[in-house]
């Protein structure tokens, strides 16, 4: 017990250290912080699919300037990617969707999650928890931004069009593809570097 202790007051960094992921997209890098004490389940199945390297070569297929930008459900080729079954939704958690943070992506039904996620561009509070109810679930917080930012808001600034993604027409996707190239967790000797 005594050793325990002692480690946390000598070691409180290194045990309590959020997972840091590391995005690098063609238009640059991005690091995020994931919350795993707040989202714990949504945390567990982001890194399941950054392991998995599911977000390799994916598209952020859907910017809206002045609200979010989200990824991770489309191949380069506009191709709808397999993902595992939905997860519970998280979101209320105490987060907010402010700015920099990153959110789970969903259908109508709130525990429709699987592997598409967004950055917020603006403080999103609309997005929030507000009741476990059809309209107040709101979107799972689960992450934020810790570097990168000025590639979000880049591609953010993307000129958009309408586009088929799996045989769909969808809006707001990038006239020019962006893409996430590669997604892995960070250590911390690479994130000193």
């Amino acid at each position: 017990m005594r050793l325990a202790v002692a480690l946390i007051i000598l070691l409180p960094g290194l045990l309590l250290a959020n997972p840091l992921v590391r995005m690098e997209t063609s238009a640059g890098p991005i690091t995020v912080e994931l919350y795993e004490d707040k989202a714990p389940v949504t945390v567990s199945n982001f890194l399941k699919y950054v392991d998995g390297g599911f977000y390799d070569g994916t598209l952020f297929h859907r910017v809206i300037q002045g609200f979010m930008i989200q990824g991770g459900g489309f191949d380069k080729d506009g191709q709808r990617k397999a993902t595992q079954a939905p997860i519970q939704n998280e979101a209320d958690n105490g987060l907010s969707n402010r700015r920099g943070t990153l959110a789970m992506a969903r259908t109508g039904d709130p525990h429709s999650a699987t592997a598409q996620f967004f950055i917020n561009l603006v403080d999103n509070r609309n997005l929030d928890f507000t009741g476990k109810n059809q309209r107040g679930w709101g979107y799972a917080v689960f992450g934020k931004v810790t570097d990168g930012m000025n590639v979000v808001d880049s591609i953010a600034r993307e000129r958009t069009t309408s586009q088929r993604l799996s045989g769909m027409m969808a809006r707001d996707v990038p006239a020019n593809p962006v893409l996430i190239l590669k997604a892995y967790r960070l250590t911390d000797e690479q994130d000193d570097q």
